[in-house]
């Protein structure tokens, strides 16, 4: 992979440091502040053209590979970002549009860089083998013939509501080995982004999250202040819009007026050729 190279970084230095060859590849450190609050970090992870398409919603074409143009900086990342959390949360619609053969673990998408990625994550961070896969599903419409429900080595927690675990146990998700279905309490068919961080926090010792969509339900956590940090890769391909079809942006599902709307802080900005590769906090005032 060609390295990235650190247009600005202003991300606040310290422990841990990644070892030499992320450290190396990415252009500099990586690390998180601990959350002041009872909940995980939260750190959101997209890719999007340049007038902010975040899929084609396309068959076959609907994944993130299609709009980086399966950049392997990107997929660098975010592997990288997959290796230093805890858990990686996505929507029911977000597994069914990636191959089936997705796992969401570092090496599965970026698998150059395997024995760093494990070296970071279970020697200096400590932490387990794989992060635990969080698959978040109001009515437990899943495919549970992914490869994702059916690696032993690869923990997942399907959260849903009560009508979604009745489906989940019929659909025999509850006699999968690597698999826990959790139900919460429905809000208007949905779970609440809040309620599935307490649940990671209290049940399962989560402390960090990577969400990587999709954009209705990053949208939910947006709308809750629950965001806090956003890796955004800016591609350098234009997907456009018309009525007919539908090709969400980065949130959907929400919308700010101007005196409520989000604002982030850039912390830093690599480039590889054409792509951008941006990382961004969110402000105080929009973090609870």
């Amino acid at each position: 992979m060609q390295h990235v190279r650190t247009l600005f970084d202003s991300a606040t230095p310290g422990e841990p440091l990644l070892p030499a060859g992320l450290r190396e590849l990415y252009d500099g450190n990586l690390n998180f502040p601990d959350t002041p609050t009872n909940r995980p970090y939260v750190i959101g992870n997209f890719v999007s053209t340049i007038d902010g398409i975040v899929s084609y919603r396309i068959p076959r074409q609907s994944g993130g590979g299609t709009i980086s143009g399966s950049d392997d900086a990107d997929r660098f990342i975010m592997g990288l970002l997959r290796s230093s959390v805890d858990a990686v949360v996505v929507g029911s619609r977000t597994v069914h549009e990636v191959s089936a053969k997705h796992l969401w673990i570092a090496e599965f998408i970026y698998p150059d860089a395997k024995e760093m990625y494990i070296d970071w994550r279970v020697n200096v961070l400590r932490k387990s083998r794989h992060p635990l896969a969080v698959v978040v599903t109001g009515t437990g419409k899943l495919e549970l013939h992914r490869a994702v429900f059916r690696t032993p080595d690869v923990p997942v927690l399907i959260v849903t509501t009560e009508e979604g675990q009745r489906k989940l146990e019929r659909s025999g998700a509850t006699n999968l080995q690597s698999v826990q279905v959790m139900t919460l309490a429905a809000e208007h068919g949905s779970v609440s982004p809040a309620a599935i961080l307490q649940l990671l926090h209290s049940k399962f010792g989560i402390r960090t999250v990577l969400h990587e969509g999709g954009p209705n339900l990053f949208g939910k956590f947006v709308s809750a202040a629950l965001v806090d940090e956003l890796f955004l890769t800016i591609s350098p391909q234009i997907a456009g819009r018309v009525q007919q079809t539908i090709r969400p942006g980065l949130v959907e599902g929400i919308e700010f007026l101007p005196e409520a709307a989000p604002w982030l802080s850039l912390l830093s900005a690599k480039q590889k050729a054409d792509h951008l590769y941006l990382r961004y906090r969110a402000r105080e005032s929009a973090r609870r």
